[in-house]
Parts: structure tokens; C-alpha cells; sequence
């Protein structure tokens, strides 16, 4: 395996930098540019609204923590639930960390101290974006209707195609071939992967009901295809920090025909905020749950 040219790892940590300051720039001005709309946007949010979306974030995570649980069980290493919840939810920290490594590096240590090869922690991490993309695609084409959102059309087959075990374990199996290790134990099954699309479907709607609680005007089901579109949109773009400022622009795109523009950014500013508040609630609870077990 050929090391990384030092000018070419400095030229994609620049086009990294490059685009967050972009993101945060154009946000920025976004910001100021309806700061009136934007404060009264935030006036009209309640706090048991925002107590409710928090909690619906919460149900959210603990669903993509379950379908990668879900994964590194069908690929032979079952973790019970609170070590695995501590693997996932602070090695999770790490997407703030610019780079998309860092989540997988941290669970792939975390996981050798429960037993769990490297290979196996690395392949259930991979395996988590394509089941995503493809369930929110999915649920983006049925809440949000087909006829505005029928490009994503041409996406569904290839994510498709890469939710088939067997090209799965293929491109596994090729993977670490390349990298000269030791091919995994047990193949991926669909029993497995239906598993994990189900809880995937389930975080969700449930991250639906996090939107909805700060931003019921298009009801519920509205809420679960915008969330889920502008994660999508986020995703895709990773060079930047967890979709930093492309999730957010997506979704005041989405919701514009719901909400003013200040408003909807007042909205799209306080799901982040939400979200990060409870990405640190599951790793620090997970992380104490873990610890009492240890003791």
C-alpha cells in the first residue's frame, strides 16, 4: 500500500478548510442578513417544544446506534447494549472533528478492547452511510411526494445495488484483500441487513419528530422527508464536519414553502443545536452506564 503524498494530503486538508469557511461564510451572512426574522424565529420556540425535539434526537441516535450495533452482530462480534452504546456514541464525537477517519478510528480502538477485530469495527462503520443515504432517500420520495423529488430516482438503484450482501461482502472481502488483511469471518446476511434497515427507519421518524416539535406548520410526515432530505444532502458533502452549513442551507430550502426565511433558519440553527446537545448526552451517558458495569 503506497503512503499518501504529503502534497497531496495538504492539498485535500486545504480544500477541507476551504469549504467549511465557505459554508460558515455564506451561513453566516444568511444570519445577518434576516437577523430581525431569525430573533423573532427563535422567540416563537417554546422550550417544551425544543425539551421534546431533544428528546426525539435522543430515540434518533439510539436507532443508529442499534442498526450498527445490527451490523457488527451479523459480521460475528454481538457487543451487549451499554459497552456497544459507549463504542458508538463517543467514538460518534469524532465527526466534528474535520476528516471522516476519525469516528472509525475511535470505534475501531474502542472496539479491540471488547474483543472486536479492527476489520470488523471498520466494515460495520462503512456500511452505515450507505444504509442511511438509501433509507433516507427512500423516505424522502415518500413523504415529500415524487413528483418534486423523483430525481433522486437515479440514486435508488445504486444504493440498492449496495445493499445486496452479497456485492457488500464482495467489496469487503476485495477491501481487505488490498490492504493485506485477513478476510472477515462471517459474510454479512440479508437477514442482518434488513435488521439494520429497519432500525435505521425507525431514526428516521423519529428524528422526524424532532423537526416537528420546532417546526409543525407542514405536519409530520413533511417533517420526517425534510430532515431526512437535508441530511442526505449533508452527507454527501463530506469534506466538511458532520454536513456542517450544507444541512442547514438544505433545509431552509425545504422548508421555505412552510416557513419565512428567518424563521426557517431559526429552525435549522436550533435542530443542530439540538442535535449536538444530544450527541453528547448519549456519549456521556453512555460512557457512565458503561463505567458502573466495569466497577
Amino acid at each position: 500500500m503506497k503512503p499518501a503524498r504529503p502534497g497531496r494530503s495538504l492539498a485535500k486538508k486545504l480544500v477541507r478548510v476551504g469549504f467549511l469557511l465557505v459554508a460558515l461564510g455564506f451561513g453566516g451572512w444568511a444570519v445577518a442578513s434576516q437577523w430581525d426574522a431569525v430573533l423573532a424565529g427563535f422567540a416563537r420556540l417554546s422550550w417544551p417544544a425544543l425539551a421534546g425535539s431533544l428528546v426525539a434526537v435522543v430515540a434518533a441516535l439510539l436507532g443508529a446506534m442499534l442498526t450498527w450495533r445490527t451490523l457488527l452482530a451479523d459480521l460475528g462480534s454481538p457487543l451487549p447494549l451499554r459497552p456497544a452504546a459507549k463504542v458508538f456514541f463517543v467514538g460518534q464525537l469524532g465527526k466534528y472533528i474535520p476528516g471522516t477517519v476519525w469516528p472509525m478510528l475511535a470505534q475501531m480502538e474502542m472496539g479491540r478492547d471488547l474483543g472486536v477485530p479492527r476489520s470488523r469495527s471498520a466494515a460495520a462503520f462503512f456500511l452505515m452511510m450507505p444504509i442511511q443515504l438509501a433509507t433516507g432517500l427512500l423516505v424522502t420520495l415518500g413523504t415529500l411526494g415524487w413528483d418534486k423529488y423523483g430525481w433522486l430516482l437515479l440514486l435508488i438503484p445504486l444504493l440498492l445495488v449496495l445493499l445486496e450482501p452479497k456485492v457488500i461482502n464482495a467489496v469487503i472481502t476485495f477491501g481487505l484483500r488490498r490492504l493485506k488483511r485477513e478476510p472477515l469471518e462471517r459474510p454479512l446476511t440479508r437477514r442482518g441487513m434488513l435488521t439494520a434497515l429497519g432500525w435505521a427507519l425507525a431514526g428516521w421518524t423519529a428524528y422526524g419528530v424532532h423537526l416537528y416539535c420546532i417546526a409543525p406548520q407542514g405536519g409530520l410526515l413533511f417533517a420526517v422527508g425534510a430532515f431526512a432530505l437535508s441530511w442526505c444532502l449533508g452527507i454527501m458533502t463530506f469534506v466538511v464536519p458532520a454536513g456542517a452549513g450544507v444541512r442547514e442551507v438544505a433545509m431552509v430550502a425545504v422548508l421555505a414553502p412552510q416557513l419565512d426565511r428567518g424563521s426557517a433558519i431559526a429552525v435549522a440553527l436550533s435542530s443542530r443545536i439540538v442535535i449536538v446537545i444530544g450527541d453528547l448526552i448519549c456519549a456521556g451517558l453512555a460512557g457512565i452506564a458503561a463505567r458502573r458495569d466495569s466497577v
